[in-house]
């Protein structure tokens, strides 16, 4: 009995700090945004002011949050479903295909990912850069020395821009984590698909993509969430917000109002909207992804 009593107390003592870490610095702080969202106050002095629900009526006709939160939006679509596609790919070409310097390949598609975003930011906005980027030089090979383009610098363009660096930084990490699924996949199974005449396409639907289907069910939620935080973080290195408002994210407009024009209260209501809008579309995305564990 007095063995049980110290194993439970000593895994207890080993939990409490976590524990205690997590109330602190995670529980209690996302309990005062939602409770300061509810306040009209600057975030300099003591005096707030209770407002009830009045921030969020407002963000209801904020045409600024309102294009900010599409542009989220519109960056989570694209980067999802394209990431999702070029790393699942890539792992499955690398895991199946005998290629001469797999790990070379490996390392190189992850190298991305373990780079600072401001690094990434620098290495982006030199490739956009209208006169001497890598990528109008590259055009200017096909279509002359027409006006360059201006990616960063075009309303139409720039979101796009951001996507694109966003794609190219996550596609090493999604690639790394579909091999490591893939390569518990029996051999026997491709080989009796080889058997019964079944070629790669088909192999890869019928026996890679549903055995791997949990790991990509787990992704999709990191990819709606790096997103949200990546963006915030491409945007205000690279462009600012700019031009004119055109590359704002629902983040990065939260931070603005809450840091750059002292409505605090007015910055924690954003702040309780991304929280909602990211668990509630994690969850809806994994009922709908749910399905039957495949065992072998």
């Amino acid at each position: 009995m007095d063995t049980k009593k110290s194993r439970t107390r000593f895994a207890w003592m080993c939990v409490l700090p976590a524990t205690i870490l997590f109330f602190v610095f995670m529980l209690y702080p996302t309990i005062e945004v939602f409770r300061m969202s509810l306040y009209k106050w600057s975030g300099y002095t003591a005096n707030k002011t209770f407002v009830g629900l009045n921030n969020f009526k407002i963000l209801m006709s904020d045409m600024k949050f309102i294009h900010a939160f599409q542009n989220t939006i519109l960056a989570i679509v694209i980067v999802t479903i394209v990431t999702l596609a070029i790393s699942i790919f890539f792992a499955a070409v690398l895991s199946r295909e005998k290629i001469v310097g797999q790990n070379f390949f490996r390392i190189i598609f992850y190298i991305p990912n373990i780079l600072s975003i401001v690094v990434i930011a620098g290495i982006f906005s030199a490739i956009y850069n209208p006169t001497q980027g890598l990528l109008n030089s590259i055009l200017n090979l096909f279509r002359g020395n027409e006006t360059p383009i201006l990616w960063l610098g075009d309303k139409h363009l720039v979101n796009y821009a951001i996507i694109g660096a966003l794609i190219w930084q996550a596609i090493g990490y999604y690639m790394v984590m579909y091999m490591a699924g893939m390569a518990n996949i029996p051999d026997s199974f491709y080989e009796a698909a080889d058997l019964d005449g079944a070629g790669k396409f088909k192999q890869f639907f019928a026996i890679t993509l549903p055995l791997v289907w949990n790991n990509i069910r787990t992704t999709l939620a990191f990819f709606i969430i790096s997103t949200i935080n990546l963006s915030f973080l491409l945007v205000q290195t690279m462009t600012s917000g700019g031009p004119n408002g055109a590359s704002e994210v629902v983040l990065s407009y939260m931070f603005n109002q809450a840091y750059t024009n002292g409505v605090r209260g007015y910055g924690m209501a954003i702040g309780v909207i991304i929280f909602i809008f990211s668990f509630l579309l994690s969850a809806i995305i994994s009922v709908i992804t749910k399905r039957d564990i495949l065992e072998y």
